[in-house]
């Protein structure tokens, strides 16, 4: 009884989520109904998690940690999904696809990130991505009646699922040599058996990289990005980056802490090439989707860099960098559902030419969107990827801060060049004007967010700066 209150968010979750599925069975057209519970389920869980308390608290025999490190991860899943329900259900409801299993399944993808970003064992974290992955297996082919959409979650099934399979290889081999799949006794016997655990850790890295778009395994994203729902891929897009990154933290500061030499390498050769490809093959898109894509590629390179830095303030300007590009993807993907026209949904970037002159608001919001992906002061896309540079030039990775600043002024084209088509080229159809407060309050929130960060910016930092995860 007394481990069962630490987990409390968790088991109400799994509750919503089976009370749900009873409730969409019996009752017809359920969409609506489901919808509404599910944010109220979000809701509940962020209030009952700011409730909790947040003391460092270790059950099921250590193998599930409850800290500050956890919560904050897990809030900060909970807000972006919130978020992103709110943006997309005028789509999914536009383009027939409102079946009431979609905001469930989202949920199961939560309750497997919460499992993940708390788990303190190799089985536990197992356990969390497999749940998460299966539900966004299911979440990528949703549209059955779209081609894309079934060719997007096939690809993300195989390539998911190999993936997947090298990481398990890799918790075996760990296990096999350390005797223990607890991540504080790997860490702690971990330099007995260095060439071992350095074989596990680079299988486990592999599987870590495929999830949050790493290179070189990212080749599964610009497909699955463009063949997916717009709704998915702004899921997609903000919060299984997150528990990724916060599980790319926990391994690395934890059961390899003590290994932290070798595996840097590989880290800032993953975040280089991230970076390098993320800004370069993102110039020749002609899709916003596959652009975002690509985009965050780019922006995972960033993450990847603090936590390359193998310091503390490293995996600290990792979590406010991560928590900023929330805040962005979700305004930009906001502002690319309003991309309507004639009833269709439009994905072209050279469709957005002159919609300046019909939607000046829209432009202006998604102009402050894509200024603050590119890194231009003073809005928080600057101070993330500042703080970021900071971490790694205090680690004495010049090289690597080096081929930010480069990447960064690059990338910075392609996010201008969008801009150039709305403002300074011939206006074509407007596009439908609607009014949905959810979108348009979600695109102000973020702009707001954005402008007004620099006023403030050591806020994210005195929050982050409580969490101690080693």
């Amino acid at each position: 009884m007394i481990a069962i209150k630490f987990i409390i968010p968790e088991l109400f979750l799994s509750i919503s989520i089976f009370s749900l599925i009873i409730i969409g069975v019996f009752l017809k057209k359920s969409f609506e109904i489901i919808y509404r519970l599910t944010i109220l389920v979000i809701i509940s869980i962020i209030f009952i998690i700011f409730s909790a308390n947040f003391e460092t608290e270790k059950i099921f025999n250590d193998s599930f940690v409850i800290d500050k490190f956890s919560i904050y991860s897990k809030l900060l899943i909970l807000v972006s999904t919130f978020f992103v329900l709110l943006i997309s259900k005028k789509y999914i409801i536009d383009i027939k696809n409102n079946k009431f299993e979609y905001p469930i399944i989202i949920l199961l993808s939560i309750l497997g990130m919460f499992i993940m970003v708390g788990s303190n064992d190799l089985i536990m974290f197992y356990m969390g991505l497999e749940l998460q992955s299966l539900a966004l297996y299911v979440l990528a082919a949703i549209d059955r009646d779209n081609i894309k959409s079934s060719e997007a979650g096939v690809k993300y099934f195989i390539l998911s699922a190999l993936s997947s399979g090298l990481l398990l290889y890799g918790c075996s081999l760990i296990y096999g040599f350390t005797g223990s799949t607890n991540f504080e006794i790997i860490a702690g016997i971990s330099n007995e058996f260095k060439i071992g655990v350095l074989f596990g850790m680079v299988f486990i890295l592999v599987g870590l990289a495929f999830k949050v778009s790493a290179v070189p395994f990212h080749m599964w994203t610009p497909d699955v990005y463009q063949g997916s729902p717009t709704s998915v891929t702004s899921f997609f897009s903000v919060v299984p980056k997150i528990a990724g990154i916060a599980i790319f933290i926990k391994f690395m500061y934890l059961p390899f802490k003590e290994v932290l030499s070798e595996w840097q390498y590989i880290l800032v050769f993953m975040s280089i090439a991230s970076m390098i490809l993320g800004s370069v093959a993102a110039i020749g898109q002609t899709n916003i989707k596959r652009l975002m894509a690509y985009s965050s590629i780019g922006h995972i390179g960033y993450a990847i860099a603090g936590i390359a830095s193998g310091s503390e303030n490293g995996f600290k300007s990792t979590l406010v960098y991560i928590s900023i590009y929330v805040v962005m993807n979700i305004g930009a993907f906001a502002c690319i559902l309003l991309m309507k026209r004639g009833g269709k949904y439009i994905e072209d970037i050279d469709e957005l030419s002159g919609v300046s002159k019909n939607h000046p608001l829209m432009s202006l919001g998604l102009m402050i969107i894509l200024f603050s992906l590119a890194g231009i002061p003073p809005l928080a896309g600057f101070f993330a990827k500042f703080y970021v540079f900071m971490a790694v030039i205090e680690s004495e990775m010049y090289t690597l801060a080096i081929v930010g600043l480069v990447t960064t002024v690059i990338s910075a084209f392609y996010y201008i060049k969008i801009i150039k088509v709305m403002y300074f080229d011939e206006p074509r159809k407007p596009f439908e004007k609607f009014v949905d407060y959810k979108i348009h309050g979600s695109i102000f929130i973020s702009c707001f967010i954005l402008v007004t960060f620099f006023l403030y910016p050591s806020f994210l930092n005195e929050i982050v700066s409580k969490i101690n995860i080693f």
